[in-house]
């Protein structure tokens, strides 16, 4: 596919607007349709002799700073669009810092709705209908936008339109907390990155406050060790003490049930109404939203008559895209690739929907190379010109295109010792971003995690879309997780990369392409959790996120399989219970089988010619 050149594509004059000098802040309280009004910080050009798009965004994390003589450091998805001129638009959503009524976690979609009833759709059209009449000075043109949490209030919008919105761009959207997205992937509850986010996100607020929840108090910085030491995920209620809504929430719901279904976004983007252009934005090494953005974007994709819709992956962590993004942990891009964004895709397509600016013809689908560091532009995305393969593991921990001898290898899992996730995760209490393209050699290590290593390649291979990985497993537990790793192991040759610090030796790196869980409970169904039978060959099928990434010549592909990655998930008792009330006997270690053979263990891929 032809590469994407570095040039800035056409935009409209630059204006100069200083935020501080130019712009007029207003803080309103703008009524919905039942009643509730929601705080609304509104930053307007001072000058009135000319028409301004507007551009909102709408958060449950603040609309800082508070105080009609007080701005923010920028406004926009980057610094440009102050320098532009619109009106931006931040809001505190239903229930969070100075608005009105009740919070409601990932509230569910009513499509069914009376003229009373009210989700973040409506929420978004009465606050579009408000500015129009109440803002002076609009074009007529607004555009919406948002990442992680306020991406999901941004694809809300398209599902009820105001027909003055012509633009949105969910970035990182929150999409399916159980399949994928934040909380969960494939039931598999993410532990370290949900203790410390929910203790704030969740702490009760009675009254409209523009203080947030006090910092959580660890006890040392092992964060391995804390929870750990924690035991069964009941035991966090000795921190929570019940008041907690959105933990309590997760730990009553632990199936795809309908609190889950009913939040699902994917159903709902699939019956969205042609209406405005959206622009959906994500991070191949995203560890929160990846999911989100890829099938938010699927689901677009794939209705009937719905929005207009492109994406736009990159090699970026949560919203690292925002930056200026010349590099993740120990990997080196080659360009600052956050600022190319910026000037070539962001800020043109807002400028081209909402000021009528030349339009930037972006490709449906602009995706980067994670492998050779290139933007590749494609029609549609998967790629419609890739083709099917196979990567099997084989005897010897090897991997090939083809399937070798039967046979199996064997690990014990035990809950007590489970898999960092990180070779860091003992020095700090959160989960670090980087761990998505951490090297795995600390896990290679280990004795309960299974690697399979093909032969150096003799040309490049470039892997682009889906990958599914089909176990055959045989196990003497009645519950376990799997994770799966696809890797892109450097040669021994590969130089020291020096631009870090410390230097980062690159020769045999073992660079994470992809990485999955599955909780094999839910291995057919997410709603009906089945046990493992103990002693049977049984399979444990899981998707892992697309990819787009050249496999160099000279490097070699590697699989590592695993039981825990801890504390990243929870640890999985390997007992068939409910683990949110699971007991510390209920938690023992087990042996686990991958077969291996011609009806053994793969992982299906597509490869571009």
């Amino acid at each position: 596919m032809p590469l994407l050149p570095l040039i800035v594509l056409a935009q409209s004059p630059q204006t100069g607007l200083s935020l501080r000098e130019d712009y007029i802040k207003r803080e309103v309280m703008v009524p919905m349709r039942d009643g509730a009004r929601l705080h609304t910080a509104v930053y307007a050009p001072k000058d009135q002799t000319r028409k301004w798009p507007v551009l909102i965004v709408r958060t449950p994390y603040s609309a800082t700073p508070y105080g009609e003589g007080r701005f923010p450091n920028s406004l926009g998805p980057t610094r440009e669009f102050v320098r532009r001129g619109y009106v931006f638009v931040v809001q505190d959503v239903r229930g969070k810092w100075l608005s009105e009524g009740t919070h409601v976690f990932s509230p569910p979609p009513k499509p069914d709705r009376g003229p009373q009833d009210h989700d973040e759709s409506t929420d978004n059209y009465d606050t579009v209908e408000w500015l129009l009449k109440n803002v002076p000075n609009h074009n007529g043109r607004v555009g919406v936008w948002g990442i992680s949490q306020p991406g999901f209030y941004a694809s809300n919008t398209l599902l009820y339109p105001h027909p003055a919105m012509v633009a949105v761009s969910p970035q990182a959207p929150v999409t399916d907390r159980f399949k994928g997205d934040d909380d969960h992937h494939n039931g598999a509850f993410f532990l370290g990155k949900r203790f410390p986010f929910l203790w704030s996100f969740g702490y009760p607020r009675p009254v409209p406050t523009t203080k947030g929840a006090p910092p959580f108090k660890w006890p040392h910085e092992d964060g391995y060790r804390f929870y750990l030491e924690m035991g069964p995920l009941a035991n966090a209620q000795r921190y929570f003490q019940w008041r907690n809504q959105f933990w309590n929430q997760v730990m009553a719901h632990g199936t795809y049930d309908e609190f889950w279904q009913s939040r699902g976004m994917e159903p709902f983007l699939r019956r969205a109404p042609r209406g405005p252009a959206v622009l959906v934005v994500g991070g191949w090494f995203d560890a929160e939203n990846l999911y989100g953005a890829l099938k938010t974007y699927g689901a677009l994709q794939g209705g009937a008559s719905g929005p207009r819709t492109s994406i736009v992956m990159g090699p970026w962590s949560h919203g690292q895209w925002s930056g200026e993004a010349a590099r993740l942990g120990s990997l080196e891009f080659g360009a600052k690739t956050g600022e190319w964004y910026q000037q070539n895709v962001v800020l043109p397509w807002f400028e081209h929907h909402l000021r009528g600016a030349e339009d930037p013809k972006l490709p449906e689908a602009l995706m980067y190379d994670t492998g050779t560091n290139q933007w590749q532009r494609f029609e549609v995305w998967p790629p419609a010109n890739a083709t099917a393969a196979q990567l099997w593991i084989r005897e010897r921990g090897g991997l090939a295109w083809e399937p070798g001898r039967s046979g199996w290898d064997a690990y014990v899992s035990d809950p007590r010792r489970p898999v960092p996730h990180s070779a860091t995760a003992n020095t700090s209490t959160g989960v670090r971003n980087e761990y998505m393209v951490e090297s795995q050699r600390f896990a290679w290590e280990r004795p309960d995690v299974l690697s399979y290593v093909s032969p150096p390649l003799e040309k490049d291979v470039t892997l682009a879309g889906p990958i599914e990985a089909k176990l055959q497993i045989r196990t003497t537990a009645t519950d376990a997780d799997f994770v799966i790793k696809l890797i892109d192991v450097y040669p021994d040759d590969a130089p020291t990369n020096t631009a870090v610090t410390p230097n980062v030796r690159m020769a045999g790196y073992q660079l994470p392409v992809r990485m999955e869980i599955m909780r094999a409970k839910f291995r057919e169904s997410l709603s009906e959790p089945k046990p493992l039978e103990p002693g049977k060959p049984q399979t444990v099928s899981l998707a892992l996120n697309d990819v787009l990434h050249t496999f160099k010549k000279g490097h070699r592909l590697m699989v590592q399989i695993q039981s825990s990655w801890f504390p990243l998930v929870d640890r999985n008792p390997q007992t068939f219970t409910n683990i949110y009330q699971a007991k510390e006997s209920d938690f023992r270690a087990a042996t686990h089988q991958v077969l291996f053979g011609p009806s053994g263990t793969r992982l299906n891929v597509s490869v571009l010619p």
